[in-house]
């Protein structure tokens, strides 16, 4: 499987991998940045373990790891994921998606999912793209609403997180023919 580039005017989606993500360490190590995340990455041998991660399940054939260059500012900017790649029953996750405080709420996350989106159902055919957050991140929660996800239900205490308290997990999906109907044209408008 080759890695797609995933790219419009605003941002560039690539492959994450051993060569590129120290990039990423400085971001890593901003306080609070995966706050509600069982992933730890704060320090550079924590980002090089998390990174490894996603390149052992991409040659695996179960996720996609993208490193997010920022066009606009002409940097780096964070990371995301297609994973859990259901290649079966065509569904998969995006997520693991962590970014600089930065660029919180200057629309490149849009874009950034907007991108995946497009690539999940319109180039790999794929019927349904889940995303899961913890119950308390509400910024997140209404992110992934605003493009047009669907809470399909909560997971209680599913996630063990690194202080110890284990969450609930809120369940979204978005269907290939919700994405065919309506969903591309009015999250394309949100789009640089």
């Amino acid at each position: 499987m080759k890695a797609p580039i995933l790219e419009n005017q605003r941002v560039k989606l690539s492959l994450l991998d051993v060569s590129n993500y120290k990039h990423l360490t400085a971001i890593a190590q901003q306080p609070h940045l995966l706050q509600y995340s069982p992933s730890k990455i704060d320090t550079p041998e924590a980002l090089k373990t998390y990174v490894q991660t996603a390149v052992d399940a991409y040659y695996q054939k179960t996720a996609i790891p993208f490193i997010v260059f920022d066009k606009q500012t002409n940097s780096y900017a964070g990371c995301t994921r297609f994973g859990l790649i259901n290649w079966n029953n065509k569904v998969l996750h995006i997520g693991w998606t962590w970014l600089g405080t930065a660029y919180h709420g200057s629309g490149l996350n849009t874009n950034m999912k907007f991108l995946m989106l497009e690539y999940a159902f319109e180039t790999l055919n794929f019927d349904k793209v889940e995303f899961r957050i913890d119950e308390r991140n509400l910024k997140s929660r209404k992110a992934v609403e605003k493009l047009g996800a669907k809470l399909e239900g909560v997971l209680r205490k599913d996630t063990l997180m690194l202080d110890g308290f284990k969450r609930n997990t809120c369940c979204y999906g978005i269907l290939k023919e919700e994405w065919d109907l309506d969903l591309k044209l009015n999250l394309g408008k949100n789009i640089i």
